[in-house]
């Protein structure tokens, strides 16, 4: 299955979808030429082909085909059902994605969704992907709006499912962090009313109200839950102290960021909940890599750079600006991106940041776009993540720790330029 002309592989099927900025109708016989099987449109296309299939629409085709071919996996003769495992979230959901399909991939063929490919058209394409020699599925699902997730629900038809959590992302689309709620909570509402399993961390008093009436609930937390862990060490990775539920007694992952313990919690209780081996639990997290610009620490010359540009709201900057006020380094850069899709708080959530920022002795910090140009800061500011990348450049830093993040629409990576990374 492909929508990509660039990416299409011989014997896929091409999907014609349609955007504001593009029509995949125009490619249809391109994609054919390159070796598709068929190529599903819905305009008129001149040309006699019988490998066109035209459909009312192609994005609903789409998640039909996806949704039929999920129900497929209920009919298979085998002594057990496919776990469908859905997440989603505010922050960390592709985070622990990652993490969970190291840990069930160690010992089951387990499918789950490519990058962050989470949302109308991912979703239903990650599912489409998926074989008969599935044992296990895991399923990224993001969101802007509400009855977003809830359509992902009846499409994937998760078994279990995890909210990573709740917090001030995409405010505008929600109408509100309680909008946000409910949006997430619908993975909950589908659980809930097919007997699904969730997966919840303790400390969040919200998600204990988010999911009651959910019959069949395992906690991991850092005071009480299945599997109970804290932090051990933050610097420069994430050293996690296991106290209950596991044999071992420490992990040593290649995380950044105190705020990636309930990631590592979850996949842990995941893995034991599934059976997997204590020790293949463990190497798994342990052997963890992140890419994709999150939590990553990159080392260039006497400079260390924590890269997390892939995306940011409120609530992940608000930590991700903590975990950094906490690093012992002497000589410190913060470089923020604009926030997105706030709607009417966008300003004042803007200023909310630059009020935490004052809090802490930054050597320097540097504000990029979006409504940091709307708020009054005594720090740097430029348009763009290239000028950003010309000054740092221009100033030679040395033996200096830097964060980088942004929404993912300020492109913020561009700034390693000066690094030459």
């Amino acid at each position: 299955m492909q929508t990509d002309t660039r990416k299409l592989k011989h014997g896929d099927i091409y999907f014609a979808l349609k955007g504001e900025n593009f029509n995949g109708n125009q490619f249809a016989l391109q994609a054919l030429e390159l070796g598709a099987a068929y190529a599903m449109i819905d305009e008129d296309i001149k040309a006699a082909n019988d490998k066109l299939i035209k459909v009312e629409n192609v994005l609903e085709t789409l998640q039909q085909l996806a949704k039929f071919h999920r129900e497929q996996f209920n009919n298979l003769s085998r002594p057990y059902e496919i776990p469908f495992i859905a997440i989603t979230g505010s922050n960390g959901k592709t985070t622990t994605k990652e993490l969970i399909h190291a840990v069930l991939s160690s010992t089951y063929k387990t499918y789950t969704t490519e990058g962050n490919l989470n949302n109308h058209i991912g979703v239903p394409l990650t599912i489409l992907k998926i074989k008969q020699d599935a044992e296990m599925a895991v399923i990224e699902m993001g969101a802007n709006h509400q009855k977003e997730i809830a359509a992902y629900c009846s499409i994937a038809q998760p078994t279990h499912g995890i909210i990573s959590n709740v917090g001030k992302a995409h405010l505008e689309g929600f109408g509100g962090i309680e909008g946000v709620k409910k949006g997430k909570g619908e993975l909950y509402d589908f659980l809930r009313s097919n007997n699904g399993v969730a997966f919840v961390f303790d400390d969040y008093e919200y998600l204990h109200e988010m999911s009651g009436g959910i019959k069949e609930i395992f906690w991991y937390g850092t005071n009480k839950g299945e599997v109970v862990g804290n932090i051990k060490a933050s610097e420069p990775f994430l050293e996690v102290n296991i106290t209950k539920g596991a044999s071992f007694n420490t992990i040593k992952t290649n995380l950044v960021g105190d705020y990636n313990l309930p990631n590592i919690l979850c996949a842990i209780t995941m893995g034991k909940y599934f059976k997997v081996p204590d020790e293949k639990i463990k190497s798994s997290i342990e052997n963890y890599i992140p890419s994709n610009s999150r939590s990553q620490l990159l080392e260039t010359g006497s400079n260390k750079i924590i890269l997390d540009a892939y995306n940011a709201n409120p609530s992940s900057m608000k930590v991700a600006i903590e975990n950094f006020a906490h690093i012992n380094a002497d000589n410190k850069v913060l470089i923020l991106g604009g926030m997105m899709e706030l709607g009417n708080e966008s300003i004042q959530e803007h200023e909310n940041l630059i009020k935490l920022i004052e809090q802490y002795n930054f050597k320097n910090v540097i504000l990029v776009g979006g409504d940091f140009k709307n708020t009054y800061a005594p720090f740097i500011y430029f348009e763009t993540a290239e000028a950003a990348s010309d000054y740092i450049a221009r100033h030679n830093f040395e033996q200096t720790y830097f964060l980088i993040k942004g929404s993912r629409s300020m492109k913020m990576e561009k700034v390693l330029h000066a690094f030459k990374l």
